[in-house]
Order: structure tokens, then sequence, then C-alpha cells
């Protein structure tokens, strides 16, 4: 198999735990040729969609972890088996534009995520269809509708709609100081509407991560704020312990699994806090399966390689 990866460069990633790397040493480790580009190196042209791309080695030692041979020219729809989509948000107009040309191959070439349903589930978009399973929430520029919805709920959380790894994240008291200042600076920075939710106490209980693959559910973390801090994200300083699903979240990933397995996307993070509240539907680039391993002794990585084998295998039988 051959196999290229859309990713950030490799340079400063965190091999102790970034779920790209470790889909890296899976794959070579089942003997597949991997290849890493950059997004912005794609190319259309009468027809091909191609790319400068790397040979790519890796290994788990810290500060040499990666080799990259010779550039190549790779026609993506022929020269692959499977491109990886695996860069880092903001879903911004240049990740929009990389989701169009790989779409221009689905055809010809399998690309986990899916491109067209990657572009169609931004994270805090996606979740709505989901909605019963969601705490009170108001997607909103206007003070108005937010003061409302403060009024009804005590305090509450403002994050960006199209955010990533809790930045920018920001809680409001009950009483509301500083609740007009945010507002007006979320609106001058930001173009969409933003998401608001009241604050739900249960967060200090975790935030639980599970990875569903192909539809299937493959394991949890549930991710606990550190000192001094209201969000629960590893990349803010959260930390992560074993966890198990319960009854509602059994049933959220029943209920999304099928539907996660029609359209393509293979490799997905939810986040449900206090056991029952859906957050977010993470496709983009979700993270969290080396704490997941580490945690079950699971190979959440492997089971992703055998999906797209079974993927392909079943393109090449249709």
């Amino acid at each position: 198999m051959k196999a290229a990866i859309q990713m950030d460069t490799l340079e400063g990633i965190n091999i102790a735990g970034d779920s790209s790397f470790a889909i890296l040493l899976a794959g070579q480790a089942r003997g597949v040729e991997q290849f890493y580009y950059d997004v912005r190196d794609l190319t259309w042209h009468d027809g091909r969609l191609t790319t400068r791309a790397f040979p790519v080695t890796v290994q788990r030692v810290e500060g040499d972890h990666y080799t990259l041979g010779e550039p190549v020219t790779l026609d993506l729809g022929r020269d692959v088996d499977v491109v990886l989509m695996r860069q880092d948000p903001p879903f911004d107009s240049g990740y929009l534009t990389g989701t169009w040309l790989l779409e221009q191959i689905a055809d010809e070439t399998l690309v986990i995520n899916d491109p067209k349903a990657v572009r169609d589930a931004p994270e805090k978009i996606y979740v709505l269809d989901y909605r019963r399973f969601m705490p009170p929430t108001l997607i909103t520029r206007r003070l108005d509708e937010v003061r409302r919805f403060q009024a009804e709920h005590g305090a509450i959380v403002i994050k960006p709609l199209h955010g990533n790894g809790g930045k920018a994240v920001f809680r409001i008291g009950e009483d509301g100081d500083n609740l007009s200042a945010l507002i007006e600076m979320f609106n001058q920075t930001w173009k969409e509407p933003h998401m608001v939710q009241p604050f739900l106490p249960d967060i200090a209980k975790g935030d639980k991560r599970i990875v569903l693959i192909d539809g299937e559910f493959a394991g949890a973390i549930n991710r606990k704020p550190g000192e001094g801090e209201f969000r629960s994200n590893l990349a803010q300083g959260g930390y992560a312990e074993a966890a198990q699903l319960t009854e509602i979240e059994q049933d959220i990933c029943d209920a999304m699994g099928p539907e996660l397995r029609r359209l393509g996307l293979v490799f997905v993070g939810i986040d449900v806090i206090g056991g029952k509240w859906l957050t977010e539907i993470n496709v983009t680039s979700p993270t969290g399966i080396v704490a997941i391993d580490k945690f079950n002794g699971t190979d959440s990585s492997g089971m992703i390689w055998d999906a797209i084998e079974r993927r392909l295998a079943e393109r090449a039988a249709a």
C-alpha cells in the first residue's frame, strides 16, 4: 500500500501524544510506503491533482523522530492508494480549498476522512444534528441574545465556532462582568457567529474524548482540567484518566455510528461532559488515540489501518 498524509510540519509535534505520528508509526510497521505533504503544495492542472511530497520514515526518538527523503511529485489520483487528511484546523478557506481539491480524486483514491463529509461536518455545527444529546446551545453574534441566554442559564461559556484545542474559550460568571466587551472582541475577531452554552459544573468530573473508528467505539479517556483551569483539553494543561462509557454515551455512539460509516468519516472523536452532554464531533484532525491506547492496551492506529484496508478491498470489489 502507498499512502500520502496531508498534515502540518512534523518538526514540532509532540511524539508522545500526537495521533498523526502514531498513525505513521503503525503504517510503517505494516510496510505501508508513506509520503508526507503540505496542503499548500496541492496543484491541479489539466484534470490531475498533484503535490510535492516527501517519503517519510518515523521513529519514537525525541528530536530525531522523522526522516524525509528527496521530494517527488505525486499524482494523488494514480500514485497512492489512500490519502490521510490530517492537518489541524483552523477550518478556514485554505482548509476548505483542500477538501474541494481532494474531492476531485474521490473516484480514484480513497481519502480519509472523506473530504466532502469533513467539509459538511465542522465540529460545532455537525453536532447540531444530534442536539437531543446536547446541552442548551445558542449560536449568535448578537449581545442581546447572549444576555437573554445568560439570564436563563446563569454562568456561560463562549467559544469560537471554528476553534480547536480549547483555544479562546471563555467562562462568564452569573454577574455578566465583561460580557459586552467579550462579545465585541469576538465579533471583531471572527466573522462567524459564536457558540454559547451554560457552564456545566460537571466539567470538574471531566470531559470525555470518545473515539469511533469506522463507526465503531474504539476507546475513551476522561480529560480533567488542570490547576486553575476550567478547560480540560490536554493542550491546555488538562490530564487524562481511563474511562468507560455511560449508558447515555453508548446511546450517542449507537446513534451516530452508522451515519459516520456511511459518510466515510473513519476517524472521529466526540466530546461528552458529565457522561451525558455531547458538545463536539471532531472530524478534521481528531486526537486522543495515544492516551486511549496507553490506558486501555488497545491499538487504535492499527484499527484505523484495518478500516482503510477494508475500504480499499470494498472499492476493488465494487
